[in-house]
């Protein structure tokens, strides 16, 4: 058969790029750092800036000819005589180079990693049994653990509540050597591919990032009882005392917020908060559609906030009462008192009804309804809305968490007000569920409510609105009513 001209030029093209193909392949292989050899790498990451045993770890370890990585958020300053062979890794973008995280292949090409604390000691096979132990765990067993000086390490249990923003450590059940966290210093070991497939793999301070991120994945951990040896240091001087402890609350609080976790509370009940507070903004901007961004990616109020509101809430109930103004629960506040004695977790404020005629004997609202933002002497800010006649209380000029205070009167028997902002529950009611109020538990106090609730707010929300609770807005969730 004879060939065309056009025909010999398109092999010869294809050909071409065959060749190309092949050859760019055979660079490519050239340089890829093979991934999975067998081995552990040291990884240092946790330590001070100035006064740290770097220089030590790295040496113990590395005698060992275990392969070591120190991973400083920028270069190490000031300058280390490190081993050779003893890698630095600065995690820290910077313009004129590539991400350091994109390829961590790179730079650890073992199988296993060990993040080491800072002092720590290498004790011969040491590591090489955690990996043992980590292989030899069931699916769900992704880190091996093994203290670091004589205190033994406390196995802790981690339950995550997402919804809440919160993490609560407990003391873990007897099951020996399996734990969701521990407390003490310890050497963290886990599979390579692991580590670099968490989102935040080398935050700060790592035990805390690695359990917590373990604990949404239902990763579990292994301890190992065997003590690796602690340094002998000389303690810090108290300014460096005080600086590393205000260095470990700036990345705990950092690490928080990438987490979304605004509380932790703590084996012995106390509890840290992350949220916001009375010199921050809220942690939710403007609400939209009476649907906060939060409920969308299936949160609920934080928790941060609805401690907020309890103290708003609380404070104005006391000047409201003190003045002598009728007020009651209203809309979704009620609801929650009937159904929780509480806030509803989701909702993001609190609703009180007052008597219009009953404004001029609170000097705030005074105030407010002269068109004066005024903040009281314990800095919860008093003003009328900018939507119509009524009055917000802010937890405070930073904070705008808040009750809203709806004046009614009363017209031949009907309770009615002058601004409606159309919510669902936002009609006149009769006088007679305020003749008389009755108290209820809400919120951490006795607050006045309408008599017979169930009425009240059957008659505002529907049947059923208090056994079958829904979001404010379903449709701004594509229609669905379910809280799951």
């Amino acid at each position: 058969m004879r060939v065309t001209p056009c025909q010999a030029a398109l092999a010869a093209a294809i050909g071409l790029n065959l060749l190309l193909l092949y050859c760019v392949w055979l660079w490519a292989s050239s340089c890829r750092i093979p991934r999975g050899i067998p081995g552990v790498t040291v990884l240092l990451r946790d330590f001070e800036a100035t006064e740290n045993d770097v220089l030590g770890t790295a040496r113990a370890f590395s005698s060992l000819l275990l392969p070591v990585v120190v991973a400083p958020d920028t270069v190490l300053y000031p300058p280390l005589p490190l081993p050779p062979g003893v890698t630095v890794f600065p995690v820290l973008p910077v313009p004129e180079r590539p991400p350091p995280l994109a390829h961590p292949e790179l730079h650890i090409r073992t199988r296993h990693v060990a993040l080491v604390p800072d002092g720590t000691r290498a004790l011969p096979g040491l590591l090489e049994r955690m990996r043992d132990a980590l292989e030899r765990g069931s699916g769900d067993t992704r880190i091996a653990v093994a203290p670091v000086g004589p205190v033994p390490l406390r196995c802790l249990e981690l339950s995550l509540e997402p919804r809440e923003w919160t993490v609560r450590y407990r003391d873990a059940p007897a099951i020996p050597g399996l734990c969701q966290a521990v407390e003490g210093a310890a050497v963290l070991l886990l599979r390579t591919r692991d580590l670099f497939a968490l989102p935040f793999p080398l935050a700060r301070p790592v035990p805390t990032a690695l359990f917590i991120q373990a604990a949404f994945r239902g990763w579990k951990l292994r301890v190992v009882p065997t003590a690796f040896p602690l340094s002998r240091r000389l303690p810090l001087s108290p300014h460096n005392q005080w600086k590393a402890q205000s260095r470990l609350e700036n990345q705990r609080r950092q690490l928080m917020r990438d987490l979304g976790i605004k509380r932790e509370v703590l084996p012995d009940g106390r509890e840290r908060w992350y949220g916001c507070g009375k010199d921050t903004a809220r942690c939710f901007g403007t609400i939209h559609a009476g649907t906060p961004q939060y409920i969308l990616t299936g949160r609920w109020t934080p928790p941060c906030c609805l401690r907020a509101l309890r103290e708003t809430t609380r404070h104005v109930v006391s000047v409201l009462e003190a003045s002598g103004i009728r007020y009651w629960l209203e809309g979704g506040s009620l609801l929650g008192a009937v159904r929780l004695r509480d806030i509803i977790p989701w909702d993001y404020d609190v609703d009180l009804g007052i008597y219009k005629e009953d404004v001029g004997k609170c000097r705030w609202l005074v105030a407010a309804a002269a068109g004066e933002a005024v903040e009281d002497a314990e800095g919860f800010l008093w003003e009328k809305a900018a939507e119509g006649e009524f009055y917000r209380v802010h937890y405070s000029r930073s904070n705008r968490l808040h009750v809203d205070l709806w004046p009614f009167y009363s017209r031949r028997g009907v309770m009615t007000k002058d601004t409606w902002l159309g919510h669902r529950q936002d009609v006149e009611f009769p006088e007679r569920f305020l003749q008389p109020r009755v108290p209820m538990e809400f919120a951490g106090l006795t607050a006045m409510a309408p008599n017979n609730a169930r009425e009240f707010l059957e008659f505002k929300f529907g049947p059923g609105a208090i056994e079958n609770p829904e979001y404010p807005n379903p449709s701004a969730m594509g229609g669905s009513r379910s809280l799951q």
